[in-house]
């Protein structure tokens, strides 16, 4: 329960609101026993007014009172009474109930905001741990459970046990005898209580870790949903999708059996208790009906947060569950990041240094003892397998990952003395798989910074975007689909490409950038990335070997090791991995073009 707590309360402006939504839910308090007051007093009235004598001390603090008001020719006080604690209790219900919903709402809110901050901030390995069906599950799911069970944590922690003791002190006043049959149902509640909570938490998470589940192998078939219907394998797909939803339906049968399971259990107590007060105040204690209606009201009121405590308290558990995994997450240190007096890479002037760079994923070394340089505006090609470690390579330069052993320098610095955000100011990247999001073409091309349209105009041309660009129905202002689907895949990157042009940074890095072209396109893109030759420091990842041709130095790599350098003609002298790759690409392309 700390954890929700904790959540709810990482905004300090949340501990005002929640003092209010308790102060509300203790005025509620206070209104309903208003209200069993006053009809205390309408039934006692009658006796009092006809004289007759009565051992209840309630009756006794009205018979000081009633006797000076003429009920005959002062109805009015009566229905003034009436209306005054009616109107409280409308008050303090609707203040109560709004404040509670306002707390979570905003609680909801600010640990999405926190929640999406934090894992922003999380290293590019954090990411390949992680499943998306999980992470989306904790940023909405996770905090608007919270924010509901922290409501429960309200009512049950704080209002519960005020009620509780102000009415029990209010049936002791009445009948310290009647109140003592109170304690004959406490066992039989709290013992069902106790089995429910455990057994509910322990379902809930394996409903949540379920539901993660569930929401990766949906987003797995609607992603794959070309795969899946040209292989014919719908099928099998919904067998699996099928799989999924009856364990969750399982689960949660179990779940709603457990949380329905208290009510009826301790409204049998509370009204064998009831019956008994009943029988003992009539015939044992010879009370009037008015006396016994009254108190009956005031156990009534004992029992029934008592009852809800059981129901809140599933709800607090899932709270519980969601909060642990919400914070398995929040609680996680960025391993990259600025160390402190970092200063701001201003501007690259000379070269790219990679000093004997070694870096592993998990247990498997990707790079081992790799050194070379890019000075500026150079352009540098790196050649070899799928596996050789090169797109590896090209994110350790902006910090996506950190080496291991090593170090990388620009203009004889080291990378971490940089600030993450100026290092990666002064990069342009076009990754292998273009990111478009659901905005208009402008946008995703300027993607959040302020250029003008001329400039985006500029680079989508220069990239040989503008063409189809403007074809489009609204140009620039046309709205994409979710992740581009509405563009080719050469257009996608085309899109992608302008985004890394128009952003003038001095190094630019196209890890397989041009995959997805047509032949007439990439030779646009070759013709764009020769005229910034001498500007801007290029460094190319390409196993369509056309787009080296033209590089200063190809570095070709094998299982994450330097085995040759230098221009084209040397490496063709010097390596014969790499003169096998160039050989089987020019008789390829002889191939294709004869």
């Amino acid at each position: 329960m700390k954890l929700l707590f904790k959540a709810a309360l990482r905004n300090r402006r949340h501990l005002l609101l929640t003092l209010f939504t308790f102060a509300s839910l203790l005025a509620l308090t206070v209104a309903t026993q208003c209200e069993m007051c006053s009809i205390g007093l309408m039934a006692n009235a009658g006796n009092l007014l006809q004289g007759k004598e009565s051992a209840n001390p309630l009756s006794q603090i009205f018979s000081h009172f009633l006797p000076r008001i003429d009920l005959a020719s002062n109805l009015h006080w009566f229905i003034v009474l009436l209306i005054f604690v009616a109107l409280f209790k409308a008050i303090a219900l609707f203040t109560s109930r709004y404040l509670t919903q306002l707390l979570a709402i905003r609680v909801t809110r600010d640990l999405r905001q926190q929640y999406f901050e934090h894992i922003q901030s999380l290293p590019l390995s954090f990411y390949q741990e992680q499943n998306l069906g999980s992470l989306s599950a904790r940023t909405v799911s996770d905090a608007g459970q919270i924010a509901s069970s922290l409501n429960s944590c309200l009512t049950n922690y704080l209002q519960t046990p005020f009620q509780v003791i102000m009415t029990l002190s209010a049936c002791f006043y009445l009948s310290w005898r009647l109140s003592m049959i109170i304690f004959l149902g406490l066992p039989l509640i709290i013992f069902p209580v106790l089995f429910v909570t455990r057994r509910v938490k322990s379902i809930t998470r394996l409903l949540q870790k379920n539901q993660e589940t569930f929401s990766s192998v949906l987003l797995d078939f609607l992603a794959g949903i070309q795969t899946v219907k040209i292989f014919a394998m719908e099928a099998f797909s919904l067998r699996k999708y099928k799989e999924h939803n009856d364990r969750m339906a399982r689960l949660e049968s179990k779940s709603a059996k457990y949380g329905l399971l208290t009510r009826p259990l301790l409204h049998l107590v509370a009204t064998s208790c009831l019956a008994i007060v009943i029988l003992f105040g009539i015939y044992g204690l010879k009370m009037t009906i008015g006396e016994l209606l009254m108190f009956s009201g005031f156990l009534h009121m004992f029992y029934e947060p008592v009852k809800k405590f059981a129901e809140e308290n599933n709800n607090i558990q899932r709270g519980v569950v969601a909060a642990e995994r919400m914070f398995e997450v929040l609680e996680l240190k960025p391993k990259i990041h600025d160390c402190e007096g970092a200063a701001l890479l201003s501007d690259f002037h000379n070269e790219i240094e990679f000093d004997r760079v070694w870096f592993r994923y998990q247990e498997e070394w990707v790079l081992q003892d790799l050194s070379f340089s890019v000075k500026k505006g150079e352009v540098v090609a790196l050649v070899g397998a799928t596996g050789a470690g090169k797109s590896t390579l090209v994110q350790l330069l902006p910090r996506l990952y950190e080496v291991e052993r090593g170090e990388i320098r620009i203009d004889g610095v080291p990378i971490q003395s940089f600030t993450q955000k100026s290092l990666r100011d002064r990069i342009a990247f076009v990754p292998q798989r273009p990111f478009l999001f659901f905005d208009t073409v402008g946008e995703n091309i300027a993607f959040g910074r302020d250029f003008s349209q001329e400039e985006i105009e500029e680079a989508a041309k220069r990239a040989h975007a503008h063409e189809f660009v403007s074809l489009l129905q609204n140009g620039y202002d046309t709205q994409l689909a979710e992740m581009g689907k509405s563009l080719s895949g050469g257009e996608q990157q085309r899109i992608a490409i302008a985004r890394a042009l128009v952003k003038k940074a001095p190094i630019l890095i196209l890890d397989e950038a041009t995959s997805s072209l047509d032949a007439i396109s990439e030779s646009y893109i070759k013709r764009a990335l020769h005229e910034l030759q001498g500007q801007v420091t290029q460094i190319l990842i390409a196993h369509r070997l056309s787009t080296i041709e033209h590089a200063d130095r190809i570095i070709f790599l094998e299982k994450g090791r330097k085995l040759a350098e230098g221009p084209l003609s040397t490496l063709l002298q010097i390596c014969p991995p790499f003169r096998l790759m160039w050989e089987t690409y020019t008789s390829t392309s002889i191939t294709q073009m004869g």
